[in-house]
């Protein structure tokens, strides 16, 4: 039982809600004396992922702030970057964007609202805010904290007596489903989750070090978080302190850049901070370094230069990029981060969709299956708007794209990615000038929810759409794939939550596939595109509609299965001339091939969708009609049934509607095969049959629905609310 459920006023759900239902919750913990407690984590085990110790001493226990430390205060003073030091716990990619986050006090007070503390009157209740795919999301937890030998097990402050830093930690937690669902991430989930903005990874070797700090220093003081890592050349190395006293794998915060005076030349720096609390860089222009007796005191002190073991330090632009191999970038709009070009916001439209990925229906995979790659979710966009100003030091997006795709491994070494040619500079940028900038991210959702993390290998793919199949609002289907290339993609494959690229395209038409590596693996997704103002996702409205009757009807029984009907409805026929639902499937299998027949639920639905006049049973016209019908399937079914096992691959399913008469948009295809598939990737022929009768009902049943509320809201509508039921 849900902990929130024992107190008085609070709210069914404690993950989202208004800041009003905070102060009556918190009220109500006044009024009763009684303070918050979320059980869930409050155990050893599965929450914190820490196995119990034996020895007593050594046991995890819960514990308040004021119960560890006396002295407790929830912030002291200001919030700094030093306030968050890494425990025993491998969330450095989370604490690192918490310590970016330190240095924007806007963005810091929409994640931790103001006027919460550990002064009395005391409720023991925090709340805070985090962005998940497309809203921001209020999560409370109450200040129970894990200790191990009187000191906070996981997220702690230098000082030891604030205790901000450990809450949002545990909200996150909680957000996400436990502690153990934080141990290795990507920088870019913690700060985009932090601040509901997109993030861009930035190869170092991309620019040169003068460029690459003027870079920083622009988005720094845009407001952008910023970070930092080094790629551990194999799992095995993460972690590990290399000779300049960096980590390996780890994620650093980039918290200032500064140049200062040294006696005859001007020297660019760069602040970093491991969140880790400790453990310093020991090279050129850290706090040990001799070189700072040769800046002036005031310099030292106008850039704040502190000389301490608290895991920040300075390091010249040259040797960070000599050192660092990526940068990871989070701004609320797409920004150009190249020598303090700003685009306005104003300038930017963001276009977003929930989407999924379903077995046997949406999870089509890479271009590799090529027979089901078209299955996946498409979503048009249209490109008008040229961009105004161009950055001549952009990032390049251009890359050969092969005929198949490859997949990032995991904890591997940066590759490098087969690139176009280069085009001389001057010509890249006339195109540029042409060409519409677009950013396009896919985060995959909730895949920390288990125990074990497991993201899928995810990727997009950017297709131009031609002029003659610009109007038709069908998806795309398997042939256009084959034949056409495309013309932008999200690089490798990844086993990460999101991947996103911004891409350089042309006035026009274009859709947007996104994919798991391999087929049939399920998943929720969250797409965005950043476009400039005037481009659009394209409208995804698509009208399913019906010519059954031409479809399966247009041909006459054939004349050896009229004489055989008759035969056997004269044996069968009861006294009022009809058959029944047994002595029609009776009838229907002795005509139908072995691997076609019908159970006798599937025989009840078609005489159920007949013109019986209330009866369940059938006279010999409305048998050989049917029998016409179920001829029609059973030839259109063999189109699909490659291996002739008589079932069919399900991915087919829209196809096979289609060659039926019946068009239908991929949500309610999805819908329909939830329905009928039952969880099975091979799809029998009775179940499509049964999946035409439905659909052939519910179409029929619009048709006469004289109600103007439901011929507004349109047959998709009608659709969705009837198949479900």
């Amino acid at each position: 039982m849900n902990g929130d459920q024992n107190i008085p006023g609070s709210v069914a759900n404690p993950l989202k809600f208004r800041d009003q239902d905070y102060e009556s919750l918190r009220s109500a913990c006044l009024e009763s004396k009684s303070l918050f407690s979320d059980p869930e984590f409050l155990a050893d085990g599965n929450s914190i992922g820490m196995p119990a110790d034996p020895d007593p001493s050594l046991a995890v226990k819960w514990l308040r702030p004021k119960d560890i430390n006396s002295a407790a205060v929830f912030i002291e003073g200001t919030t700094g970057t030093t306030d968050i030091c890494q425990g025993q716990l491998g969330d450095c990619w989370l604490l690192a964007a918490l310590s970016c986050l330190t240095l924007h006090p806007t963005l810091f007070a929409k994640v931790v609202p103001p006027n919460q503390s550990l002064d009395e009157p005391y409720a023991g209740i925090y709340h805070f805010r985090f962005w998940q795919y497309g809203e921001w999301v209020e999560v409370v937890v109450d200040d129970r904290l894990p200790v191990r030998s009187g000191r906070l097990l996981f997220s702690y402050s230098r000082t030891r007596h604030e205790f901000w830093g450990a809450l949002v930690e545990k909200a996150y937690a909680k957000l996400i489903g436990s502690y153990s669902s934080l141990k290795g991430g990507n920088i870019s989930e913690g700060m985009e989750d932090f601040m509901g903005g997109i993030a861009l990874s930035m190869p170092v070797s991309s620019r040169t070090p003068r460029v690459l700090w003027r870079a920083l220093s622009a988005a720094l003081s845009r407001g952008t978080l910023i970070s930092c890592f080094i790629q551990a050349p194999s799992p095995r190395e993460i972690g590990k302190v290399n000779s300049q006293g960096l980590v390996m794998g780890h994620a650093y915060a980039i918290t200032n850049s500064s140049q200062v005076q040294q006696e005859t030349e001007e020297v660019s720096l760069i602040r970093l901070r491991n969140p880790w609390g400790f453990v310093e860089y020991s090279g050129q222009w850290s706090d040990k370094c001799e070189d700072w007796k040769t800046v002036d005191s005031a310099e030292k002190k106008r850039i704040n230069l502190i000389k301490a073991e608290d895991g920040e330090f300075w390091i010249s632009v040259e040797d960070f990029s000599s050192l660092f191999e990526t940068v990871e970038l989070c701004s609320v709009n797409p920004d150009s981060i190249v020598d303090g070009h700003v685009v306005p916001s104003s300038a930017w439209t963001l276009s977003s969709h929930h989407g999924s990925w379903v077995p046997g229906c949406s999870a089509g995979g890479s271009r590799r299956y090529r027979r089901s790659f078209w299955k996946n979710p498409q979503f048009r966009l249209i490109l008008s708007e040229r961009d105004e100003d161009v950055d001549d030091d952009d990032e390049d997006d251009e890359e050969e794209i092969g005929d198949d795709d490859d997949v990032e491994e995991e904890g591997a070494g940066a590759e490098a990615e087969a690139k176009a040619p280069e085009k001389p500079a001057n010509r890249k940028q006339a195109q540029r000038r042409t060409q519409c900038t677009v950013l396009v991210e896919v985060l995959q959702k909730h895949r920390r929810k288990s125990q074990k993390i497991h993201f899928l290998y995810i990727g997009f793919h950017v297709y131009r759409v031609p002029p003659e199949l610009q109007d038709d609002p069908a998806p795309l289907g398997q042939s256009f794939f084959s034949s056409n290339r495309p013309v932008g993609r999200s690089k490798k494959y990844q086993a990460v939550r999101g991947v996103r690229r911004k891409l350089h395209l042309d006035p026009g038409h274009y859709v947007i596939v996104a994919s798991s590596y391999r087929p049939n693996q399920p998943g929720d997704f969250y797409l965005r595109i950043f476009a400039k103002t005037g481009n659009h996702l394209g409208d995804q409205d698509f009208t399913c509609s019906s010519d059954l009757l031409r479809a399966v009807q247009s041909k006459p029984v054939m004349q050896k299965d009229r004489n055989k009907l008759q035969k056997l409805f004269d044996q069968e026929a009861g006294a009022d001339n009809r058959l029944d639902a047994v002595e029609f499937m009776k009838l229907v299998n002795s005509v139908l091939d072995k691997d076609y027949q019908l159970p006798l639920d599937t025989c009840r639905q078609l005489i159920l969708a007949e013109d019986t006049a209330g009866r369940s049973r059938l006279t010999l016209p409305q048998m050989e009609r049917l029998l016409s019908q179920l001829r029609r399937l059973q030839s259109t079914f063999l189109q699909f049934d490659e291996d002739s096992s008589g079932t069919m691959n399900p991915f087919e399913l829209s196809s096979a509607l289609e060659a039926a008469g019946l068009q239908c948009d991929s949500e309610v295809v999805q819908v329909l095969w939830e329905r009928a598939g039952s969880g099975e990737l091979r799809l029998p022929f009775h179940r499509f049959v049964s999946c035409v009768c439905r659909l052939r009902v519910l179409f029929a049943l619009y048709e006469s629905e004289s109600s103007a509320e439901v011929k507004e809201r349109g047959i998709h509508a009608w659709l969705l609310r009837f198949l479900v039921v």
